[in-house]
C-alpha cells in the first residue's frame, strides 16, 4: 500500500510539512507554481536548499505582499467565516478545499476551547494569518498531488517551556496546540522551545489515520522540511514515501434515516458533511415504517473524523440517532494530471492500484471548456484522454 510516514520525533509545523512534502516531488519548485495558481491573495512562496545541523532539506518561505513571513507586519484578524470564505474562492479542487476546511474548523473548535467563545466568535490570529493558510492549503495541495493511500505519523515532540505569541506568553505546548493534540502520542523531549505548533498539529491530526513507529515498508524517497529555529536538535520533519505491507484501510459508514425532511434541506446537507471532511455521503429513498416514503442519509468518513460528523448530522437534518459501521475498503490510489486540448487544459483524474488503472477527466473543466468554445462537452471529452 502507497504510504506516506511522516516523522515528527523533532517536532510538527506548516513550513516544516510543506517542505519535507515539497521535497518529495520530482521538481520540489513545484510547490511555487501550485500556490500561484491557487490564488492566495498577495502571497509567493520561494524555496531555499539549507542546513540544519549538517543535514540537507527543504526551507520554504512563504512572502505575503513581498514580505518574509513572521515579518509581515500586522494582518486583520479573521474570524472562521472569513478563512472559510477565502479557501472556498481559491483555484483548487474540491478535495483540497474540504481538506483545508476541514483543518482550520478543528483549529478554531480548539480555539473555541481554549478562550471560552463560541467558533464563530473565535479570532484567529497567527493561524489566520495568510502565511498560515498558505501552509494549510499548501500541504493539501502536496498531499492531494502525491495521492499516498495512507498517511501515517510518528508520535509528535512537544518541547516545553514558554513561547511568546499574540497572547502574550504562554506555556508549552500551547493552549489551542496542547487541544489539537488530544489523543495523539506525544512527548516533551529534552529540550526547551516550541516544536510542535497549532498548524502543525492540526494538519498532522487531520491526515494521518494512525501514529507508530515506521511500518513495515519499502521507501523509494524521503522528503527533509527545515524550521526556522535553530537548537541543538535538528529542526525538521521527515516524510518518507514508499510501500508498507498491504493492510486494508478502514472507513467509518453513518447511517441514520429521514422521513420529516424536504428533498431540497436534505439535498444541502450533503455539500456540508463534505466540509467537513466526509470521503461521501449519499442519500436513497427508502420506505419507512408505517408505509411512509423517507430517505437513508448515509456518509463515510475516517474514524478521526466520525464524532465531528455524527454532530454535523445531528445538527443540520431532523433525525435524532445514528447507527456507526465500521468498514473495510479497497482503495485505490488517486492524482490528478492535466492534459492539454484544443481548447485549453483540462484535469484528468487518474486513480491506480491492485494492477487496474482508470482515468476520467474533471467534469467541470469539460463544461467550462466547452462554454469557452463553443462546442459539445463531448468534443471536449474526446481529446481529454491519457496515452
Amino acid at each position: 500500500m502507497r504510504t506516506l510516514y511522516l516523522d515528527c520525533g523533532t517536532g510538527a509545523s506548516g513550513d516544516m510539512l510543506l517542505g519535507a512534502l515539497a521535497d518529495l516531488l520530482d521538481d520540489p519548485r513545484e510547490l511555487e507554481s501550485l500556490i500561484a495558481a491557487a490564488g492566495i491573495p498577495g502571497v509567493t512562496v520561494e524555496m531555499e536548499i539549507a542546513e540544519r545541523s549538517a543535514v540537507s532539506g527543504i526551507r520554504v518561505h512563504v512572502k505575503v505582499h513581498g514580505t518574509e513571513e513572521g515579518h509581515e507586519g500586522h494582518q486583520p484578524e479573521r474570524h472562521l467565516s472569513d478563512i472559510l470564505g477565502l479557501i472556498g474562492g481559491l483555484h483548487v479542487s474540491d478535495r483540497v478545499k474540504a481538506d483545508a476546511a476541514a483543518v482550520y474548523r478543528t483549529i478554531a473548535g480548539a480555539e473555541s476551547e481554549v478562550h471560552g467563545k463560541a467558533v464563530d466568535e473565535v479570532h484567529f490570529h497567527e493561524v489566520g494569518a495568510l502565511d498560515a493558510v498558505t501552509d494549510v492549503v499548501g500541504v493539501c495541495l502536496l498531499i492531494e498531488r502525491l495521492a499516498p493511500e495512507q498517511v501515517i505519523a510518528s508520535p509528535i515532540r512537544t518541547g516545553f517551556g514558554s513561547v511568546r505569541c499574540a497572547h502574550g506568553i504562554l506555556p508549552v505546548p500551547a493552549p489551542a496546540t496542547a487541544f489539537l493534540l488530544r489523543g495523539l502520542p506525544v512527548f516533551a523531549g529534552d529540550e526547551e522551545g516550541e516544536f510542535c505548533t497549532p498548524t502543525g498539529a492540526a494538519l498532522v491530526g487531520h491526515f494521518a489515520a494512525r501514529f507508530e513507529q515506521m511500518p513495515r515498508m519499502v521507501f523509494d524517497d524521503i522528503g527533509c522540511g527545515l524550521g526556522e529555529r535553530q537548537c541543538e536538535h535538528a529542526n525538521l520533519l521527515r516524510a518518507y514515501l514508499g510501500d508498507a505491507d498491504e493492510e486494508l484501510p478502514t472507513v467509518t459508514q453513518i447511517d441514520c434515516n429521514i422521513d420529516d425532511m424536504t428533498p431540497e434541506d436534505l439535498g444541502g446537507v450533503i455539500d456540508i458533511l463534505m466540509t467537513y471532511g466526509a470521503l461521501d455521503a449519499t442519500v436513497v429513498p427508502a420506505i419507512m415504517k408505517k408505509g411512509r416514503p423517507g430517505y437513508v442519509l448515509s456518509c463515510l468518513c475516517r474514524e478521526r473524523d466520525a464524532d465531528d460528523l455524527a454532530v454535523a448530522i445531528l445538527a443540520h437534518t431532523s433525525t435524532i440517532g445514528l447507527r456507526m459501521h465500521v468498514c473495510r475498503r479497497y482503495e485505490m490510489r488517486s492524482r490528478t494530471e492535466q492534459v492539454r486540448t484544443d481548447f485549453g487544459p483540462v484535469r484528468v483524474k487518474v486513480s491506480e492500484g491492485y494492477g487496474l488503472r482508470k482515468s476520467k477527466p474533471e467534469f467541470e473543466d469539460l463544461k467550462k471548456r466547452a462554454t469557452e468554445n463553443d462546442v459539445t462537452i463531448a468534443d471536449v471529452r474526446n481529446q481529454a484522454r491519457l496515452d
